[in-house]
């Protein structure tokens, strides 16, 4: 197996391992979970500390998640278009914040004392990856964005604030979100519609 892609499974068996361990994952328990001798993950990672972090850096990696934001078909109708888009961030930042919790971290790498200071060649920074989604979102919205009272990128802004707050299980209370509950937000809000003509005597408040 060529040397990508080797540091690629054994980063795939790592994930759940470090989900169910944390730190204290050994790599006996790596090398059994890939199907290979022990030995072998030091051809390719220095040390457990550099695989751990590889496994980070492939859950922040926003490629595969934009990937899949431009595969949403274009020609479903945009309350499901924007429903499909919730469910794949939902999904990126559930195992962002499940990893993170097994870690015992309470933020991104860069503010846990790790990869800190500039992103390294070839590697966004937060800003530059929070940019290119709200462009995913724009892209997906295209000319329905006629039919929003404001600009396409304030609603991809405002989609991705619910995404990350109505996702993460403390700020959600424990009571997440569904992509469904978001997008209904999102598009109609909270209120109750008024009838036609209301009647103040009806008025349910």
């Amino acid at each position: 197996m060529a040397p990508d892609d080797r540091r690629a499974a054994i980063v795939a068996a790592t994930l759940p391992l470090v989900l169910r361990h944390g730190y204290a994952v050994t790599t006996r328990q790596i090398a059994q979970a890939a199907g290979i001798a022990e030995g072998t993950i030091f051809r390719v990672f220095p040390d457990k500390e550099s695989v751990v972090q590889a496994v980070v850096a492939d859950a922040f990696d926003p490629a595969p998640t934009l990937r899949d934001l431009a595969a949403v078909d274009r020609a479903l109708p945009l309350r499901e278009r924007l429903t499909a888009a919730v469910t794949v961030l939902q999904r990126r930042l559930t195992d962002v914040f499940g990893l993170l919790n097994a870690l015992g971290w309470t933020g991104p790498p860069h503010r846990e004392g790790r990869a800190a200071g500039p992103a390294p060649p070839g590697r966004a920074n937060p800003t530059e990856i929070n940019e290119r989604f709200r462009a995913a979102v724009v892209d997906l919205v295209g000319p329905d964005a006629c039919r929003l009272r404001v600009p396409a990128a304030e609603l991809a802004h405002v989609l991705r604030l619910l995404v990350f707050s109505g996702t993460h299980p403390l700020i959600a209370d424990g009571r997440q979100l569904s992509a469904e509950q978001i997008v209904t937000v999102l598009l109609d809000g909270l209120s109750a519609p008024l009838p036609a003509r209301p009647d103040p005597e009806d008025h349910p408040c």
